[in-house]
């Protein structure tokens, strides 16, 4: 009997089809050496660029897209330290005018020690940006509510974080994670708090489309070694979310069966 196997088909955001439901940041390592080495092992086809952080002019300078090729990979711009609507806004139209990038990341932080993400901010740069004609998929805190009004105004993807930024917590709510999945009409990401495979795993076996990981792997003893087992654990969580989890029961039922045993 030939057994199915289940094959992952990919996910799609603003008309772009990926095969990896891994998207990786490209801050926080030591060199750019070691950035371009870490994204090959993840087998990531998007990465993230704070466009306040990249060089985009100077020429004579080290410039990520010498190690990531843009034409490889799809650039994410994104608003990484950007802490208003104006702000967030005047930066994602700097970077359209730089590098013509229209699908982007936004995200408004609060302030710090939490820097959780200020969600009037958002809903105010959200509504700019896309009157503006950007493809937005924004990050967002994980509230079923926020997520809807920021998907009906017209974002193209729901990123809510797992746990505070840079935390390596991992999903610390996937109760309400789980919720935003079931309402979701775009895809939906997880955002912020992985540590270690083990967090990708249960992002990907509640549902989400896809995962976005930039210090977990960055900052990992082992960068590209990790960016491998990340790369694992998203299809790993994958697979077992199409195949479907065994029920949870609160007593033990045999694996063999009882019928038939020799006396």
């Amino acid at each position: 009997m030939d057994v199915p196997i289940l094959i992952d088909e990919g996910w799609t955001v603003a008309g772009r089809h990926f095969r990896s439901r891994l998207v990786v940041g490209t801050g926080k390592y030591k060199d750019f050496e070691e950035t371009a080495a870490a994204i090959e092992a993840s087998g990531a086809e998007m990465v993230t660029v704070a466009v306040r952080r990249v060089n985009l002019s100077d020429p004579k300078a080290p410039m990520l897209q010498d190690y990531v090729d843009p034409n490889r990979y799809t650039y994410l711009p994104n608003t990484a330290g950007c802490h208003t609507a104006k702000e967030a806004v005047r930066t994602l139209r700097l970077a359209r005018e730089a590098g013509g990038w229209n699908l982007v990341k936004l995200e408004v932080l609060g302030p710090p020690p939490t820097l959780y993400p200020d969600m009037p901010a958002t809903f105010e740069a959200a509504e700019a940006l896309i009157r503006d004609g950007f493809e937005v998929m924004v990050y967002c805190a994980d509230d079923p509510v926020a997520a809807k009004r920021l998907e009906e105004m017209g974002c193209v993807a729901i990123m809510p974080l797992g746990a505070p930024i840079g935390s390596g917590l991992g999903v610390q709510n996937p109760a309400m994670i789980s919720m935003m999945i079931e309402q979701a009409k775009v895809p939906l990401l997880i955002d912020a708090g992985v540590g270690t495979a083990s967090d990708a795993v249960i992002a990907m076996e509640i549902g989400c489309d896809a995962v976005l990981i930039n210090s977990a792997i960055a900052q990992a003893r082992d960068p590209v070694r990790m960016a491998r087992a990340m790369r694992h654990a998203v299809e790993a969580g994958r697979l077992a979310h199409l195949a479907g989890r065994m029920p949870r029961r609160m007593g033990a039922d045999p694996s063999s069966p009882l019928m038939g045993l020799i006396r």
